[in-house]
């Protein structure tokens, strides 16, 4: 299945003026008031398979690398030393802070040699006097998978495309939620799994010392098509963090990483069969 390119190419442009606008008219509204801005809602970029509000200071270079190990088989004769000796899935990638709004990056993931472009914005900013109760904020990527062209009718076929609206807040020193709509498309899908699948992110953060969380991250995808559905993601775990790097350890049901492949191709259950997988992420900043 196909989608025509222009449609594609607005889909990802247009956030990009869309930032502009709501950057300038946020920056004339909080001078004026003398607003100040809330800290960022999390203390990472990513809260598990999910992005966060988090937007790094101009010039900031971050080098992030995600890790799924395989699915932890606790079947009789199990042997896969809890997922450890399995297939695992990684992905290393660098982001880039060109404004203090605008964040770019580019990543690579082991499963279907997936190489991904990302754009990050802030569309509106939590204030600390509450005139602004959230944060607005803008993800979206397109990735290209690289396997060789036996595995493609169309060289259209290799792309992916994912858009979504973070909506954050930071209720206090140690609890911030946020929830996310999303739209992923995928060119080719086997029919009759639709292209274009929505879905919804609730993710949560819990300080419970100066420099552990306890983080958790729930994504429902709307796509049903015959009799399967797409299995719901779920992950749970702690977040040590300091000014320029973070470590999150934690289980999830999802290994795609990208989030386009975990919403649309998910068939793990989480509550089911407890089909989960031990996952860590690590970012780290350079100023």
């Amino acid at each position: 299945m196909k989608i025509n390119k222009s449609i594609l190419v607005a889909l990802f442009v247009l956030p990009i003026s869309l930032i502009s606008q709501v950057k300038d008219s946020t920056a004339v509204t909080t001078k004026s008031s003398k607003s100040k801005y809330e800290r960022a809602a999390f203390e990472s970029s990513a809260l598990i398979e999910s992005q966060t509000n988090v937007l790094n200071v101009k010039g900031t270079l971050e080098m992030i690398i995600d890790h799924r190990f395989g699915i932890v088989n606790t079947g009789p004769g199990a042997n896969d030393g809890l997922g450890i000796w399995a297939p695992a899935n990684i992905r290393f990638a660098l982001n880039y802070a060109i404004t203090n709004n605008i964040n770019v990056g580019f990543g690579t993931t082991k499963d279907n040699r997936l190489q991904d472009f990302s754009l990050k914005g802030a569309l509106l900013r939590q204030t600390k006097d509450n005139k602004i109760p959230v944060s607005i904020t803008y993800y979206g990527d397109m990735a290209y998978d690289a396997r060789t062209p036996e595995n493609f009718v169309h060289s259209t076929d290799r792309w992916s495309y994912y858009n979504q609206l973070i909506i954050a807040r930071r209720f206090n020193r140690s609890i911030s939620v946020q929830i996310a709509p999303s739209v992923s498309h995928m060119n080719y899908v086997e029919s009759p799994m639709p292209s274009n699948v929505f879905a919804t992110e609730i993710g949560a953060r819990v300080k419970v010392t100066p420099t552990m969380a306890v983080i958790a991250d729930y994504n429902y995808s709307f796509a049903k098509y015959n009799t399967n559905v797409t299995k719901p993601g779920m992950g749970l775990g702690m977040e040590y963090s300091t000014g320029s790097h973070a470590f999150q350890l934690f289980i999830t049901n999802y290994r795609a990483i990208l989030p386009q492949y975990n919403t649309m191709l998910n068939q793990n259950d989480f509550f089911k069969g407890g089909k989960y997988a031990i996952g860590f992420n690590i970012t780290r900043l350079f100023h």
